[in-house]
């Protein structure tokens, strides 16, 4: 039998879980690499090509984290693209950890946490003012830079946990100059975790410090028959 057969589930640990989650991370790399190239010229048009490759992945692939029942009919939700909402933004360092700390655990949606340590911090010129997000490093797994956050439009128009900005371990990386110290931070990129689509998935989520008080209407958002 074939992979396509499903006589395996994600998650199970088997060969052909691994060869199609391999597959999975293969076609998000090479897509975010496309996007990055794309927004040189114009990020709106990187953008919607984001939205297409996207959506046919939780539609048709093997390891989407939408249902299997639910796929074909899947239409994912996003709110209109807004360039005021793109920003590139200095990395600032953080403060040492303190002798013998242990690594940061983010809060969980499963019962397994993942260690992160606190590399950094963005400061955000939104037009209602500056806000700071902290940026971490995923301890284990694969690393990468992990930005995730809330924000006033959780739990009414967005996943009420909170959505994912930057997840460099899963390719989900807009760029930056390493020169430079920046990072870019486009929120019409920001998309739910796989958690949102599905309860067996588990997913880290934003701690407290990267609650932001104002809405985000910009990236990923619940259909609008779940909005108030």
């Amino acid at each position: 039998m074939t992979a396509t057969s499903r006589d395996w589930a994600p998650g199970d640990g088997s060969a052909a879980d691994r060869t199609w989650l391999a597959d999975w991370r293969r076609q998000v790399a090479t897509l975010y690499a496309e996007v990055r190239k794309l927004a040189e010229l114009d990020p709106s048009v990187a953008h919607r090509r984001w939205r297409e490759a996207r959506d046919g992945l939780f539609r048709e692939h093997p390891q989407s984290p939408v249902p299997g029942d639910d796929r074909q009919s899947f239409e994912p939700q996003y709110f209109d693209y807004d360039a005021a909402l793109r920003f590139t933004a200095p990395l600032e360092p953080a403060p040492p950890p303190q002798p013998g700390a242990l690594a940061l655990e983010l809060p969980n949606s499963g019962d397994d946490n993942l260690a992160f340590n606190r590399v950094g911090r963005v400061t955000i010129p939104f037009d209602d003012g500056p806000r700071s997000l902290s940026v971490f490093w995923m301890a284990g797994y694969s690393g990468g830079l992990f930005i995730p956050f809330r924000d006033a439009t959780n739990g009414r128009e967005t996943y009420g946990a909170g959505r994912y900005l930057v997840d460099a371990a899963k390719s989900a990386d807009l760029g930056g100059d390493p020169t430079a110290g920046s990072i870019v931070l486009d929120f019409n990129f920001a998309y739910q975790p796989s958690c949102a689509f599905d309860p067996r998935w588990a997913c880290p989520l934003a701690p407290p410090e990267n609650q932001l008080d104002l809405p985000i209407r910009a990236g990923e958002r619940l259909p609008v028959e779940h909005a108030d």
